[in-house]
């Protein structure tokens, strides 16, 4: 009766059943506290599979923040003034970072913005509407490869800057120059990523030029460049294709399909509400280190469910048999005092072990 009591006793399942919800619920609390909401527990769990970490450039590498640099007219007896004016009609209806920038250049010049009929958005390429009888187009430099409009002669500009055009009545009026800095964390990040075995890509509907820039400035493996937003959700497709297990940071409207391919969604938490309903997980603080630090942390939490899950099935291989008398003959018997004690213990160091979970900065 006594040797029953006590397997009972040692039977009870407390530090195998509490081995991996101590460490969920720990590891969840410390993601909150700093900055990572956590919406998607089986993403976050498999953060430590990422092979491929592909990322969209504006608001995620960069702050987001363009600034007008440069404003040029191609038509006579049109003004630099003239033609923000008339592209400013165009981008008040934009919530892109592209449109701030513009809209904020005409708040400096104190210029009042055109009203706009029929306005429409050209995905991925651009914006169209008429503005004071015009039919105006703000559009990227795919459009204008797309539809055979030429360059204009001696194009020349910033490798880092990101270019709009800016078509009246069909015929290229001129164009805006737009400059966005990297975020001063991006580049500690792609370096931790490389001491992780975890490669880099940068996928973005901006040119070649300043994709290649931000590209070869933080050190990345490779980039994709002038992607359309059906088109990033092809890339992520070929990449799984070949054997990667991939994660997509991202913080816009067109984003969202290819977060929502992506193996590992993860949304900036200053982008699209879309954006962030898509992705698995989401980072409050728009910080790109605090990706690197979710991948760590990730592989830091399965490790601890891996050490309580030993510790919680080790005790049971070796106090069910002690319990059961198996070293009786030895004069080794557990009393039911004993016996509840080693139980107690077991929970007690699954409990502590899942305590000392730590997210590394």
């Amino acid at each position: 009766m006594e040797r029953m009591v006590i397997v009972i006793v040692i039977c009870c399942p407390n530090a195998l059943g509490l081995a991996v919800p101590f460490v969920v619920a720990k590891s969840t609390a410390l993601s909150a506290k700093n900055g990572l909401l956590i919406k998607n527990r089986t993403a976050f769990e498999n953060s430590r599979k990422i092979t491929t970490l592909v990322f969209d450039k504006t608001g995620t590498l960069t702050i987001g923040k363009f600034e007008v640099s440069k404003v040029v007219s191609l038509q006579n007896g049109l003004s630099e003034n003239e033609l923000i004016r008339i592209a400013s009609a165009l981008e008040q209806n934009s919530e892109h970072p592209i449109a701030t920038g513009i809209l904020q250049k005409v708040k400096d010049l104190k210029i009042q913005v055109p009203a706009t009929e029929n306005f429409n958005a050209i995905t991925g390429k651009g914006v169209e509407a008429i503005v004071e009888g015009k039919k105006v187009k703000v559009v990227s430099p795919g459009f204008l490869k797309e539809n055979n409009i030429p360059f204009p002669v001696n194009f020349k500009t910033d490798a880092a800057e990101t270019i709009v055009f800016v078509i009246i009545d069909n015929a290229l009026a001129g164009y805006i120059a737009l400059s966005d800095e990297i975020r001063p964390e991006s580049a500690e990040a792609i370096q931790e990523l490389k001491k992780n075995h975890i490669k880099s890509i940068l996928l973005t509907g901006d040119n070649k030029n300043v994709a290649a820039t931000v590209s070869n400035t933080l050190g990345m493996d490779s980039f994709i460049a002038e992607v359309l937003p059906h088109q990033k959700l092809e890339k992520i497709k070929d990449l799984q294709s070949n054997g990667e297990f991939v994660a997509m940071t991202g913080d816009g409207v067109n984003d969202a399909p290819a977060l929502a391919q992506a193996d590992i969604g993860i949304a900036v938490g200053s982008g699209s509400d879309i954006a962030a309903e898509t992705a698995g997980i989401i980072l409050v603080n728009s910080n790109p280190k605090d990706i690197v630090n979710l991948i760590l942390f990730g592989k830091a939490t399965y490790r601890k469910m891996v050490q309580n899950l030993m510790w919680a099935t080790g005790y049971n291989v070796i106090a069910l048999p002690l319990a059961a008398g198996v070293l009786y003959n030895q004069g080794i018997i557990l009393s039911p005092a004993a016996g509840a004690a080693l139980m107690s213990v077991s929970t007690i160091v699954v409990a502590i072990n899942a305590s000392m979970l730590k997210i590394k900065r």
